[in-house]
């Protein structure tokens, strides 16, 4: 069977970071959605995407396909139910559907003719850009279970000082020394060829992804993933960084998430918290007005290729 990932209705409201890829390369918990859908399907899946981006992303399209909405992260149960799809039929979650069989060419706006399926198991969804960092911690506790199971951490340097050992997971070529990593709240996952230099303190839920570096005495509370080639230092809180981008300095970055090469000048801060503590409101790209997240703290959304210079203040709930 091919599995072809697609958009969904929710592609808007996650901008500005699905300017530049589909949802399905949205990363949180430790992997990217894509990621997480083939690794339980043991298949390379293709994207159905906006126009301008297809040449970059091209879906390969068969005579059977399966189409799955990546706003939906998978689990083991809802996998299975997706592999036993049948022509005419759909997965569902309330209104919004999960997957669905599709022949090729055939192009579905409308379910009424088919078999609906309701999805009564928990399911995790990425709908709005704060979902990114409020939904990690469940994500990387659900990536960390995949991603080591029947397999064993790298031997962890005696120079650590390490809280809840059995939940801290080291790849092949990590380096750490004189660093605290404390698991107690979450897992700490440590990528390939990354570095926690020494002095920096670490509070799980925790990723730190392949060829990532944690600075200096940097202080690190979870649920927070550091993407691949990333470089931290300074006070994180609560955030995600798909990949390439730098928070080098010190500096606090807080209920955030950044794009791709993106990069935050020295001693530059984010405020997550309105000062009469009320909702925190963020702009919309859809409808062009400003949308409640529910959430009382809420800081930066940085799409890539932003930057900042040295000292930079952001408001409360910027994009």
């Amino acid at each position: 069977m091919n599995y072809i990932l697609f958009d969904g209705p929710h592609r808007n409201n996650l901008l500005p970071f699905t300017f530049t890829r589909p949802v399905a390369d949205i990363r949180v918990g430790i992997l990217t959605i894509r990621e997480k859908w083939e690794s339980f399907l043991d298949y390379t899946t293709t994207t159905v995407t906006e126009d301008y981006l297809s040449s970059k992303y091209p879906m390969v399209e068969m005579e059977e396909n399966i189409m799955i909405n990546a706003s939906f992260l998978p689990n083991s149960e809802v996998v299975e139910v997706v592999k036993t799809l049948e022509s005419k039929q759909a997965i569902f979650k309330g209104e919004d559907v999960i997957a669905f069989f599709a022949k090729e060419g055939e192009e579905y706006n409308d379910f009424s003719s088919f078999d609906a399926i309701e999805y009564e198991g928990e399911i995790l969804k990425i709908e709005n850009t704060w979902d990114i960092f409020a939904k990690n911690g469940e994500a990387i506790h659900d990536d960390f279970d995949l991603i080591t199971k029947n397999r064993s951490s790298e031997s962890i340097p005696t120079t650590l000082n390490l809280i809840n050992r059995e939940q801290i997971f080291i790849e092949p070529g990590a380096k750490l020394n004189f660093c605290t990593l404390n698991a107690s709240d979450g897992p700490i996952y440590i990528g390939r060829n990354a570095e926690v230099m020494e002095g920096s303190l670490i509070r799980g839920p925790f990723a730190l992804c392949n060829d990532a570096t944690i600075k200096l005495g940097a202080k690190i509370y979870g649920p927070t993933t550091i993407g691949p080639h990333c470089k931290v230092g300074g006070e994180v809180n609560n955030s995600v960084l798909f990949g390439y981008s730098n928070k080098g300095h010190d500096g606090f970055l807080g209920n955030s998430v950044l794009g791709e090469w993106c990069n935050i000048g020295a001693d530059s801060n984010n405020s997550n918290l309105k000062n009469n503590y009320a909702e925190v409101r963020l702009w919309d790209y859809n409808t062009e007005g400003f949308a409640k997240t529910g959430l009382q703290f809420c800081g930066l959304m940085m799409g890539d290729h932003s930057k900042c210079g040295i000292n930079t203040m952001f408001n409360t709930g910027t994009v």
